[in-house]
This record gives structure tokens, C-alpha cells and sequence, in this order.
């Protein structure tokens, strides 16, 4: 690992997008839904995150489930990242598999070609944990020219997953192809954030930064408007992950 960091946020709010621009987010990732790993967010959340000009990659997910589409939903997914392009944000969040497991590589073709003719990054997303081979589900992300593959090893949490997360940093680091950024995902924490840079040297990290959401309880449960166990974006773990990031980089230069 060489220079800071990079630290990403997910969010699925207003509120959320507020806290993670001033609290110290250097990229956002706008979703709906992020109980059940974030789905397409609306045009008024998109034009929200433009107006706050921190970089921000929108995830592009038609429905729940797993990522095996149709025609029909990537005809949907298509016209979504018309959407990102013409509000002028940075980039979308993506993937697409096999039934098996294995990266659809038509399909992210399809979908990572119409967003770079739009000017857009791809990050894609976790859809890469459920590949039997994360080296060459690698190699395959970067013949196509995606940009980012947010990851937690093909583990439960990004701490259980170091051992493949080092293996990517190595292999982008040391294998020829086109340049990717590998982001460690889920269960990062000011608490979770050193251990996971010591073991991985991965170049930037994603979290939630939230906590379960005590005004879903009640009537909003009870009659289906939320579900149990919702999350909210805090601002206190946002602002210490932020500091455990800056202290680390801190203790980087001193040990040198």
C-alpha cells in the first residue's frame, strides 16, 4: 500500500449522504435499500448527491436477489446509467454472474461498455464473492477496463477474507493488465480498518458506518413499512473510521 487510504461510504438516505460528505467520506456509494445490499436509488437521491460534489459511484441493482439477469433487466440497468451520466455523477456499481457462480462476462461487457461511453467508472461489486475463482474473476474485471472491485475476500467480513484480499493486492501489483483498485468491504471499522491494512495493503476500503435504526419499531414494523433491524448512517463511526484512517497514515510515515 502507497499513499492514503481511499475511504467509501454506502449510503441509502439524505441524512446518510450528509454525514458521509462532511464527515470525511472521499467517495460515496449511493444505494436504496442497503438491508438488503442496496438496490438503484431514486432520481432524487441521484440529483441530492450531485449538488454535494463529493465523487459519488451509484449502484445499479433492478431487484434483491441474485445477480443473474434477463434481457429485460439489463434493458432496465442500461437506461439507470443513463440516468448517473446525465446528472453528472462519477461512476456506477455493478455485476452480473453465472448461474455457477462465475462472473457473466457478456453481460458486464454489455453494461461496463455503456457506462464508459458515458464517462462513467465501474466499481463492481460483490457479486465478485460469490465467483469459485477470485484470481481469475480478477483478470477477467480488468480485461474489461473496470475500475474498482469492492470485495471482502469471498468471506463473511473483510477481517476472515485478508488472505484472497492480499492475493488481488498482489496480483494487480504484480501481473500485467490494466490498472484496478481493489476495496476491502464489510465489517470495516475504526476498530477492524488497521488489521485489515496491515494484512492486506489494500488501497481503499468500504463501509456502512451504521447502526440499527430504533425509529423502525411499532406500527412502521408491524404494518410492513420497515423491517426489523433497518440501519442508519452515524455519524460518530463514520468520523472514527475517518480518524482511524488518518492515524494509521499517521503511524505509516513515523515508522519510515
Amino acid at each position: 500500500m502507497t499513499g492514503p487510504v481511499l475511504l467509501e461510504i454506502c449510503v441509502d438516505t439524505a441524512d446518510g449522504l450528509d454525514i458521509a460528505a462532511t464527515c470525511g467520506a472521499d467517495r460515496i456509494e449511493l444505494c436504496a435499500s442497503l438491508g438488503i445490499g442496496g438496490l438503484t436509488p431514486s432520481l432524487g437521491m441521484m440529483r441530492l448527491a450531485a449538488a454535494i460534489k463529493c465523487p459519488t459511484r451509484v449502484m445499479i441493482r433492478p431487484r434483491q436477489g441474485d445477480f443473474t439477469y434477463s434481457p429485460a433487466e439489463l434493458a432496465m440497468m442500461r437506461h439507470d446509467i443513463d440516468a448517473v451520466a446525465d446528472i453528472g455523477l462519477e461512476g456506477v456499481v455493478l455485476g452480473a454472474n453465472l448461474e455457477n457462480g462465475e462472473l457473466d462476462a457478456a453481460a458486464l461487457a454489455e453494461l461496463t461498455t455503456h457506462a464508459k461511453a458515458a464517462g462513467l467508472k465501474v466499481t463492481l461489486h460483490r457479486s465478485f464473492d460469490l465467483v469459485p475463482d477470485p484470481l481469475a474473476a480478477l483478470a477477467l474485471a480488468r480485461s474489461l477496463g473496470i475500475d474498482s472491485i469492492l470485495t471482502s475476500g469471498c468471506a463473511m467480513s473483510a477481517i476472515e477474507g485478508t488472505d484472497v484480499i492480499a492475493q488481488l493486492v498482489e496480483a494487480v501489483r504484480t501481473q500485467p493488465g490494466n490498472p484496478i483498485e481493489i476495496m476491502a468491504g464489510v465489517g470495516v471499522s475504526y476498530r477492524t480498518v488497521g488489521e485489515i491494512l496491515r494484512r492486506t495493503g489494500v488501497p481503499a476500503v468500504h463501509g456502512s458506518c451504521s447502526l440499527v435504526d430504533t425509529q423502525a419499531t411499532g406500527d412502521t414494523v408491524r404494518f410492513g413499512f420497515a423491517v426489523p433491524g433497518h440501519r442508519r448512517t452515524d455519524v460518530t463511526l463514520v468520523t472514527q473510521l475517518r480518524q482511524a484512517l488518518s492515524q494509521d497514515a499517521d503511524n505509516a510515515v513515523g515508522a519510515k
